[in-house]
């Protein structure tokens, strides 16, 4: 019996960060992916994680994990196939250390990803959006936080991860305002400023402070503002807008829906023009053949009055 310890630290330790190049958010999620499955595999065969061995992750056992993935923690289909990516990826490198495991490797390899839905993204209206500017208390720190926070994201088109940790030297107001994004895949990307933007980010940093972290966005506590902290900013706001603009009541407000579509309203004004679509889709950090399966192009009328500020 081989056992897996030495195995799985020299792939997230070693292989993946030195050899591979992979991100931190891929790392971290191939690790909890082999911690859930380890956590499996220790209650079905009844012995400690340190205590399996590479013969026991065998095919049977890596598909009811995956089942149990889906019935028992209620994962979607897009979940459960990102955690056979990571075992897959694992397996892999297995071949070139542990030759003997050819054939396990092998069928393993063969369990195939499940398909998955594509589902419509919702938008916001002008008025949506506007509500949602508003809310802010601009009197207070945190207001004027929140609104410059809400204002880049969507006027910029940021992934959260984007947004929460873009650092302080990532804005610039000469000689125009701009951003400077790493984005996912290590795609940069340089993106002009609206002029309210660019005042509601002016007035975020004239009252930051000097917090010793150096992301744009920090908490009341001085600290790097987390992904589920914006959400929650994003719903309280939203909860608020909609006692305004009661049409929000029937969306579910994400920041994903503030990325794929608003963006795309703002910075696209001809959207019968391909050529504009993909320019906005690049800007972005997208492929905008991938992107335009998952998006619902809305009327040229909902543009007029952009950007809101």
């Amino acid at each position: 019996m081989t056992p897996i310890a030495p195995h799985i630290t020299a792939f997230l330790r070693e292989q993946l960060p030195l050899q591979r190049g992979v991100s931190e958010h891929t790392r971290e999620s191939y690790a909890y992916a082999f911690q859930l499955l380890f956590r499996f595999a220790s209650e079905r065969l009844r012995v400690t994680p340190s205590a399996l061995s590479l013969e026991q992750l065998d095919a049977p056992l890596v598909m009811d994990f995956l089942q149990h993935l889906e019935t028992e923690r209620h994962n979607s289909p897009r979940t459960r196939n990102a955690r056979l990516v990571a075992i897959k990826s694992f397996m892999r490198f297995l071949e070139y250390r542990e030759p003997s495991l050819l054939e396990q490797s092998r069928r393993i390899q063969a369990i195939p990803a499940k398909r998955t839905d594509i589902r419509l993204i919702s938008y916001l209206t002008l008025e949506e959006m506007q509500a949602v500017l508003n809310t802010p208390n601009l009197q207070r720190r945190d207001g004027i936080r929140d609104r410059a926070m809400l204002h880049l994201c969507f006027s910029a088109g940021l992934r959260v991860s984007e947004l929460v940790n873009l650092p302080l030297h990532a804005i610039a107001f000469e000689p125009s305002p701009n951003v400077h994004i790493h984005g996912k895949g290590r795609r940069e990307r340089l993106l002009p400023l609206w002029k309210q933007t660019a005042t509601d980010l002016r007035a975020w940093l004239a009252v930051r402070g000097q917090p010793p972290s150096p992301e744009l966005f920090v908490n009341a506590r001085h600290q790097t503002m987390t992904r589920w902290g914006f959400e929650y900013i994003l719903r309280k706001h939203g909860r608020a807008a909609a006692e305004r603009c009661p049409s929000l009541q029937a969306k579910r407000l994400t920041p994903h829906v503030l990325r794929h579509y608003l963006p795309f309203l703002t910075m696209s004004g001809n959207l019968s023009a391909s050529t504009d679509v993909a320019g906005f889709y690049r800007l972005q950090g997208l492929d905008c053949l991938t992107v335009t399966r998952h998006s619902f192009l809305v009327p040229t009328d909902r543009c007029s009055g952009w950007p809101p500020g």
